[in-house]
């Protein structure tokens, strides 16, 4: 196979131009084989596949700088710089990741796993460049949907006022900022993509020196084209009032254009926005039928594109059923994602109240004003949101949502360890992030069935802004509903006090039970709300304990053990020996939740050695 030639963007570059169709088709046929086995994101890579061999046609990452936006599109770019070998540990524990990491490969420029930031990045980079009086190109990779954040238009209109030299690349799958509709802009599209035309603009300028702009017949003449083109062609203006010289929109799998326009994109020596279309899934018939579907997509059957263990009930979807039981309840209720109904379980609720449902795309700050401004008015909007991308909206919760105690109740997805994701993915900062802001209440619901008390006690009977937070996937073997106590205890024991909260409890309860078989009785206690914390109720359950064991998926540094602790302290009934089992201050890596529970020592097995050593050194 032509592929397997490839081991750097080198070997890219020296292809003659008739191989290259093979090379895409082989790079499909390499993706499709390899996601089928690890899951991972696929639709977005499959539409991906030409405009990232163009890349590496013209440009050489391993100096010049390429940012990725998400990264969900860079599986690609990983095959061709030199970690095809790797693909068969894409996501797992120690292996490759799915998104750009810089530890990985000189290739990566930056991390990448959240959106809309790819244009502040570069644009950084470039000023550096020219700070520093070094010669590279930088290019910001972002697609149309991350063109829905607000951060990125920040980043195009600070770019587009430097000057800096600097391409973005506008992968659009989806959405476009202005419909081109008729022939003119396809004709002039291809116009403009010509060799011919290159030359000759780049001939025309050169007639008025090395800076034509300061030339008035220059400026009368390109004052004339622009206004011809604004007339002709609307669309592109967006960019160009930006300050971008705006080239496209091109057929995102017409390789031999895709090469020609970057080459002309790379000699305008200022900023310039390449206007990319591409088809999520291309080459692949059932993602580009169901390209949400083949997004982010578990190990499947690649002949019949059917995932091979089908999902259950989860988190997720119990939570959207249970909001759309509160939706026909009170009209006043209504939904809010940032682009991830699929993911939060509301698509059902979409189908039920569309007039209740609101997609504000890739831009959680705008969601959490939002709501603000909808529980103003008197509705009762819930924001069902990933605790990761929670946090591009941390001011708004302080600023629009706490200071006036706005009945706003966020359900917080995917908190906690997340898995093959890793560290830009994991939900581990809102327990310690939401805790601080005054006025918030925070549930954790250990299953299912607390999942719908709670969310209805939050719905309707509590005030100000409340979260509940649940991980991804299933339950555990604990089903009951002990929602209606704020400490819930679940074992007695008088050797060791085990407490945790959410779905951890599970591992408490399995610790329990290994320590009894050495003869150690482990009381096991959970929290089902974690803000705030009533003194009272605190001291009661866990004052005068000799040994404490706080079990959580946080991180250390303000972690809900720690404010347990302190209560206990200030109450003069802290425990003699206090442990708190927590991420510490690493990011956890990619793998499943069980291996990252099992490697920061948080599962039953972890709990239980830490019990039994903390035991005898107390006796």
């Amino acid at each position: 196979m032509l592929l397997e030639t490839i081991h750097s963007p080198a070997d890219v570059k020296a292809l003659d131009k008739a191989q290259l169709p093979q090379l895409c088709q082989e790079l499909r046929e390499f993706l499709i084989e390899n996601v089928s086995r690890t899951g991972g994101h696929l639709a977005s890579n499959l539409g991906a596949v030409e405009l990232t061999v163009a890349i590496h046609r013209g440009f050489d990452t391993a100096s010049d700088r390429l940012v990725f936006d998400v990264g969900h599109q860079c599986y690609v770019h990983k095959a061709l710089t030199g970690r095809q070998e790797l693909f068969s540990t894409l996501r797992q524990l120690d292996g490759l990741s799915g998104f750009p990491k810089p530890y990985e490969s000189e290739h990566d420029a930056f991390i990448a796993g959240h959106a809309s930031n790819s244009v502040s990045v570069a644009l950084g980079m470039a000023r550096s460049r020219t700070l520093q009086n070094k010669d590279y190109s930088v290019l910001a990779l972002i697609g149309d949907g991350a063109l829905t954040g607000g951060l990125a238009y920040e980043g195009l209109n600070n770019a587009g006022a430097s000057g800096e030299p600097l391409i973005v690349i506008l992968n659009d799958n989806g959405m476009s900022i202005n419909p081109n509709v008729g022939a003119m802009p396809t004709h002039l599209s291809r116009l403009r993509s010509k060799p011919a035309y290159y030359h000759f603009k780049k001939w025309y300028r050169g007639l008025f020196g090395k800076r034509p702009m300061e030339n008035s017949l220059y400026r009368f003449n390109h004052r004339v084209k622009t206004a011809l083109k604004k007339a002709l062609w609307p669309g592109s203006t967006l960019f160009e009032d930006m300050g971008f010289t705006y080239l496209g929109p091109i057929d995102g799998h017409d390789l031999p254009r895709l090469c020609d326009m970057l080459q002309w994109a790379k000699e305008q020596n200022g900023p310039v926005l390449v206007h990319v279309h591409t088809v999520k899934g291309k080459g692949y018939s059932f993602a580009e039928q169901n390209p949400g579907k083949f997004h982010g997509i578990s190990p499947f059957d690649p002949e019949t594109g059917l995932v091979k263990k089908p999902g259950g009930e989860s988190f997720s979807s119990v939570f959207g059923k249970a909001l759309t039981d509160c939706a026909a309840r009170d009209p006043r209720v209504c939904a809010i994602t940032a682009a991830m109904a699929d993911g939060t379980g509301l698509s059902g609720f979409a189908k039920e109240f569309p007039e209740r449902f609101f997609d504000v795309a890739i831009a959680e700050g705008h969601g959490v004003s939002m709501a603000a401004g909808l529980a103003s008015q008197g509705m009762i909007p819930v924001f069902a949101v990933y605790s990761t991308f929670l946090q591009r909206g941390y001011d708004q919760l302080i600023h629009d949502v706490a200071l006036e105690r706005l009945h706003v109740v966020f359900g917080v997805d995917r908190a906690g360890l997340v898995g093959p994701d890793g560290e830009t993915h994991h939900g581990c900062f809102d327990p310690l992030f939401l805790c601080t802001i005054p006025s918030f209440t925070v549930l954790c619901p250990s299953n299912f069935a607390e999942l719908r008390s709670m969310l209805k006690r939050a719905v309707f009977e509590l005030d100000g802004p409340v979260a509940v937070r649940y991980p991804r996937g299933g339950e555990g073997a604990f089903r009951e509903d002990r929602s209606a106590e704020p400490v819930a205890r679940l074992r007695q024991g008088s050797d060791v006090t085990l407490l945790s909260y959410g779905v951890l409890v599970n591992h408490l309860l399995e610790a329990a039970e290994r320590l009894a078989e050495k003869g150690i009785r482990a009381e096991v206690l959970k929290l089902n709300q974690i803000s705030p914390l009533d003194h009272g109720t605190v001291c009661e359950a866990l004052g005068g304990r000799k040994t404490l064991l706080v079990l959580e998926d946080s991180f250390g540094a303000g972690c809900v053990g720690q404010r347990v602790a302190a209560i206990l302290a200030e109450h003069g009934q802290a425990p003699e020996q206090l442990i708190l089992k927590n991420l510490g201050k690493t990011f956890a890596p990619e793998g499943s939740v069980a291996e990252l529970e099992h490697r920061f020592g948080l599962d039953a097995a972890g709990v239980a050695a830490a019990a039994e050593e903390a035991v005898k050194h107390g006796k």
